[in-house]
């Protein structure tokens, strides 16, 4: 009896040195091979992931990880500290901001860019022009078919993002507007698509179908709809000299948010998309620049 609880002793006694054998090869390869966990926006997660490698060329001890699953599910990551840094296509809320600091966690936004958001109809679709007051009347089923707007006696097909978009946020704040009243909210006819890919796949098989994506989502497989701010204003094709100089009305800052002053790889990703060689990425992949790459925004 004696002899099988020394070998089950001695057994243990492996076991746990082993253990803490593997924690501490876990420690020194983080030591010395540092991750980023990045998570959020589907607008921008190719952005980032394409800035995330030509980070890592530089830098190939440093590995990062990009996943998207909309801005709100960045936010959701950072506050439970599953992810580093959140990549957002609206500004943080005021309630998230809450949530996080309940957490001791301090959001620190940068701005990384600016998105123009799209209107997209079929190719086939004769309507290539609306104004603000029509898409809010649209998205609000007041205006229920395409020969209401100038198009062929044909029921709209209204696509949206899931609540957790920032894509869809944003939009229904702009052209919907802030308001939590029936007036201000998408209608209920309206198909809920799990992402801006989606959007356009739908719109490009569908004749009927109308959506909205950021601009780096735009292709020759679909058509983009100029907007006016009213009846009287010019219609502004969206582009990204028409974004740049902000003459497009519908357009949004990009956003990646820490948690507090980073002062370690996390810092050095972040200069690295606010530097030229970052901006220029941003603008090779169908977004524009910023000009004062250095602004922080305000939690």
């Amino acid at each position: 009896m004696h002899r099988y609880i020394k070998i089950l002793f001695f057994f243990l006694v492996l076991v746990l040195f082993f253990f803490c054998s593997c924690l501490k090869l876990q420690s020194e390869k983080d030591r010395y091979f540092p991750s980023i966990q990045i998570k959020g926006s589907d607008t921008i997660v190719n952005l980032i992931q394409e800035l995330s490698e030509e980070f890592t060329r530089q830098h190939p001890s440093i590995n990062i990880g990009v996943t998207g699953g909309g801005s709100g599910t960045g936010f959701v990551s950072l506050v439970n500290g599953t992810c580093d840094i959140a990549m957002s296509s609206r500004e943080i809320g005021e309630k998230e901001v809450m949530l996080a600091r309940s957490k001791n966690i301090n959001p620190d936004g940068f701005k990384i860019g600016l998105d123009g958001i799209v209107v997209v109809v079929n190719k086939n679709n004769s309507v290539d022009k609306l104004t603000m007051e029509q898409l809010r009347d649209i998205f609000t089923a007041k205006i229920k078919n395409w020969k209401e707007v100038g198009g062929e006696d044909r029921e709209i097909v209204i696509l949206s993002r899931e609540s957790n978009s920032g894509t869809h946020i944003f939009f229904k704040e702009y052209i919907l507007g802030r308001n939590d009243n029936r007036k201000s909210r998408f209608a209920v006819r309206s198909l809920i698509m799990p992402s801006s890919q989606a959007i356009c796949n739908e719109v490009f098989q569908n004749p009927n179908a109308l959506g909205y994506v950021g601009i780096s989502f735009l292709n020759s497989g679909i058509k983009a709809v100029s907007i006016a701010v009213n009846g009287n204003s010019e219609y502004i094709y969206p582009t990204l000299e028409n974004v740049m100089n902000y003459t497009y009305p519908i357009w949004r800052p990009l956003y990646l948010y820490t948690n507090g002053k980073s002062c370690n790889v996390v810092k050095m990703f972040i200069d690295y998309v606010l530097s030229e060689t970052g901006q220029k990425i941003v603008l090779k992949t169908s977004f524009v620049p910023i000009k004062n790459k250095s602004k922080k925004i305000k939690s």
